[in-house]
């Protein structure tokens, strides 16, 4: 089983390359994607006139740009990604993760450095429930997620409420729920970097608990994107390797076993 994270900047695919990979990697194992929406959510708040501002990586999500990410993830960027799919030939089916309860999650108050913040409606998964992925996966399908929770509240559902999920924290607990054996993050930029801006400082391979050591040092988008690596490990993927999405031919590499920035345990 492999989860692959698409999204951001790297959600182009002009050339068909993506959906080619994914549909050679079928021929060896499962597959999900996860996909984000950053720049394609950005573009939706600016239409709408309201304004986005991150802390410590994460969208601070009032529930008016709630109800705008959730349209925008769960309806345009995930028709468009699975029509895209399906268009080379790939059986993919598009499904909210609050779809079947899939991705149940409280609020997030604490950033990855620890210190408290008030993010609005922005979740944190406290549980995977699978049987709608393992479902459509026997059945022979690819299933493609948006990164959106249902609220629970540690022993019931919320109905009325969803949770704004950072993608790549998403991934991170579909793949460590399904015990997967790689999960892959393509990014727009080549992998994790140990001097950030020092293009030199790229780092090629680590291990869990080094990164968690070093996790207090990254900044900006990159720190959500170092937790759910970790936190992949911990709930049980075998390995994950961040590669540069916008390069047609990094996630064939990963996928065996080459490029970006690898994290084992």
């Amino acid at each position: 089983m492999i989860v692959i994270k698409f999204g951001g900047h790297a959600m182009t695919d002009a050339s068909g390359s993506f959906a080619a990979v994914i549909k050679k990697s079928l021929a060896k194992e499962d597959c999900i994607v996860v996909h984000g929406g950053g720049p394609q959510i950005d573009a939706a708040l600016k239409t709408h006139q309201l304004d986005s501002t991150f802390i410590g990586g994460f969208r601070v999500t009032t529930p008016e740009i709630f109800a705008v990410v959730q349209q925008v993830l769960s309806g345009t960027v995930l028709r468009e990604v699975v029509g895209h799919l399906r268009a080379h030939d790939v059986p993919a089916v598009g499904i909210s993760g609050r779809d079947g309860g899939t991705l149940q999650a409280t609020l997030l108050t604490k950033l990855v450095d620890g210190s408290v913040a008030d993010l609005g409606r922005v979740g944190e998964v406290e549980r995977v429930d699978t049987a709608l992925l393992k479902s459509l996966l026997k059945a022979g399908f690819t299933p493609v997620v948006s990164p959106i929770a249902v609220e629970f509240d540690g022993e019931v559902e919320v109905p009325q409420h969803g949770l704004n999920v950072n993608a790549d924290l998403a991934a991170a607990a579909i793949a460590g729920a399904l015990d997967a054996s790689s999960l892959i993050f393509m990014t727009d930029v080549p992998g994790i970097y140990r001097n950030w801006p020092d293009r030199d400082s790229l780092i090629n391979e680590i291990s869990a608990s080094e990164l968690e050591s070093l996790k207090g040092t990254f900044d900006g988008g990159m720190a959500p994107k170092v937790k759910a690596c970790l936190d992949a490990i911990d709930k049980g993927a075998k390995a994950v390797r961040i590669i540069d999405g916008r390069d047609p031919q990094a996630l064939d590499d990963a996928l065996n076993g080459l490029g970006g920035t690898l994290v084992i345990k």
